[in-house]
């Protein structure tokens, strides 16, 4: 939509837009005032039920974890035990409990809002059931949805991470240790770094506040009457004139944020002490973190270079450059100067990815390859049954999405491709769509230094036949040695550059497997796949036909759903059906 021209034409889109504004305000506003205490008891309940029920064995793992793990040197294990892991646990509980009850409220009164400001958007059938309907009982089901996720990260990715920790060591097996000596200097200059710090961020932030109110302001009030900036779409308009409301909420936001930092920036104090191994440099840096946060706040809000505050050379010289080239990361951005343009997105439009979406992809990829896995006899019983119960082979947990990611980075290789190609072959994710989830940071770069080293092996067919049963198989060396995977390459150095990549998609499929919403998705998977092909194996069975491909197919559906959903099979049943099972693959 062509923004107006003239100033009666903006002044009458303004005054039009007022009562429109104001009328889905107060619809969304009443909704969440009527569902926020439903939402706030529901996650208070179901995530501090989490907390308190993990509570014991978190403290007991944790404890057992840190034991017997070889990264740390007993020194810094007796530390870590006596003096942190104790604050770190009793944190858990308060910080959790808390901040369970007040997300919980935060998302019961302002998603039924959004919500509300959503059902007016394109794509809607029935706009004005939608905005009495829309942010109901879909945030009823969110909420569930976020406990699920919670309960996956504090069972799943907890023990993943704590597993991780006890049973890797370094390759050189070393330790990291802890040097006493400069213990006491660094908690003295962590104290004085929080003492000094806080109160005087804290004085900083609040009288920029008001700047941040009048300037964000002002900036909103003229996009919205030159229908620039986040005003220029149509469908973003009531979103941005919420955005002004709430702007206050914004700017308290920042400055409460700001002063929790400022625990943090002035407690590094001592971690500069320990790494320096000086107590000066230490009181240095108690200085120049105020000159920083200064520097760094004016940046933000547009406002003149510099600071009042001196800002004393906290690192040795060696340092420095390292220190430069991560403030010039911080300096202004030319978005703060020159405004968005009004016509580029119109002109350019390009495709913007999610994380969540690309997670659905992933596990769509999963079914289609899992499916031919099964008729190929790479996938077994006993693989479900691993994947059911999360024990310790994960060649389908960590296997068959590492295998799903190197089709990806095979596919982008053979294409040339500067990004990552995804099964449609057309779209690409590159730098410019990626997703913007810090997250999604962590794995992308990896991903695309996969991509290179294995473009740079410039493997053959049956060198990529071999290694995509590599990275599948790998994490069950069992599994691995008795299966037929392929010729490996003939080269010694190839074949341990192969299993090198392998090990290396593997641990970062693990990591991708912590995402909050991952384990929720890969459980969707298994009952959609089961679903799936026990409706092929019921068409089958129908039809009296042979056995074919499609019959080896619906054993995968009952090897997964042979104690899910069946559960009133007796073992002796049980015990037939994995005969059968290994027959249908044999004959295969």
């Amino acid at each position: 939509m062509e923004p107006p021209k003239g100033v009666l034409a903006t002044v009458w889109n303004f005054i039009c837009f007022l009562p429109f504004f104001s009328g889905l305000l107060l619809l969304g506003t009443i909704k969440g005032i009527i569902f926020c205490p439903l939402v706030c008891l529901i996650m208070t309940i179901g995530n501090s039920a989490i907390i308190l029920g993990l509570w014991p064995a978190h403290s007991a793992w944790t404890y057992y974890c840190i034991a017997r793990t070889k990264r740390l040197a007993p020194v810094l294990k007796l530390v870590l035990c006596i003096c942190v892991l104790p604050t770190v646990l009793i944190l858990w509980l308060v910080v959790g409990i808390i901040g369970s009850i007040i997300g919980g409220a935060a998302f019961g009164f302002f998603s039924p809002i959004f919500a509300t400001f959503d059902a007016v958007g394109e794509g809607k059938t029935n706009k004005l059931f939608s905005c009495f309907y829309d942010g109901t009982w879909g945030t009823i089901e969110r909420s569930f949805t976020i406990v699920r996720d919670f309960r996956d990260v504090c069972f799943h990715s907890y023990f993943s991470y704590m597993d991780d920790l006890r049973q890797k060591g370094p390759p050189d097996v070393t330790y990291y240790e802890i040097r006493l000596l400069y213990l006491p200097a660094a908690i003295i200059a962590g104290v004085l770094g929080f003492i000094i710090d806080f109160p005087l961020i804290s004085f900083i932030a609040l009288c920029k506040g008001p700047f941040m109110l009048v300037k964000g302001w002002h900036r909103l009030f003229h996009d919205l009457i030159g229908r620039e900036g986040p005003f220029l779409e149509t469908i973003c308009v009531p979103f941005a004139g919420l955005a002004i409301l709430l702007w206050p909420l914004a700017v308290v936001g920042a400055v409460l944020a700001s002063m929790v930092a400022s625990i943090f920036l002035g407690s590094y104090a001592g971690v500069v002490v320990y790494k320096e191994s000086s107590l000066w440099f230490g009181l240095c840096y108690i200085v120049a973190s105020l000159s920083i946060y200064d520097e760094y706040s004016n940046d933000v809000l547009d406002m003149p270079e510099g600071s009042i505050f001196p800002r004393p050379h906290y690192r040795r010289k060696h340092d420095l450059s390292r220190n430069s080239s991560l403030m010039s990361s911080l300096s202004r951005p030319s978005s703060f100067h020159n405004p968005p343009s009004r016509t580029g997105s119109l002109k350019h439009p390009m495709v913007e990815l999610k994380p969540l979406e690309l997670l659905d992809g992933l596990f769509k990829e999963c079914q289609r390859h899992g499916e031919r896995m099964v008729s190929e006899g790479l996938i077994t019983l006993q693989d479900i049954e691993d994947a059911k119960y999360n024990n310790s082979s994960k060649v389908i947990s960590i296997g068959l999405p590492a295998y799903c990611l190197l089709q990806v980075l095979l596919r982008s290789a053979a294409a040339n491709s500067m990004g990552l190609l995804l099964a449609d072959n057309v779209t690409e994710i590159t730098s410019t769509n990626r997703p913007k989830d810090t997250f999604f940071d962590w794995f992308l770069q990896p991903l695309l230094i996969l991509k290179d080293q294995i473009k740079a092996e410039n493997l053959s067919k049956a060198e990529e036949d071999y290694f995509s049963n590599l990275v599948l198989l790998i994490g069950d060396p069992g599994r691995l040695t008795n299966s037929n995977i392929g010729l490996p390459p003939e080269p010694e150095r190839k074949r341990a550059e192969l299993d090198a990549l392998a090990r290396r998609l593997q641990g970062i499929t693990k990591s991708i497997s912590r995402y909050p919403t991952f384990r929720r998705r890969f459980e969707f998977f298994i009952k959609t796949i089961s679903h799936d092909l026990a409706k092929k194996n019921g068409e089958s069975r129908s039809n009296n036909g042979p056995k074919t491909i499609a019959r080896s197919k619906s054993t995968f559906a009952r090897m997964f759903s042979q104690r899910s959903f069946n559960n009133k099979t007796s073992n002796h049943g049980s015990d037939q059906e994995s005969r059968q099972v290994v027959r249908d693959v044999e004959i295969l």
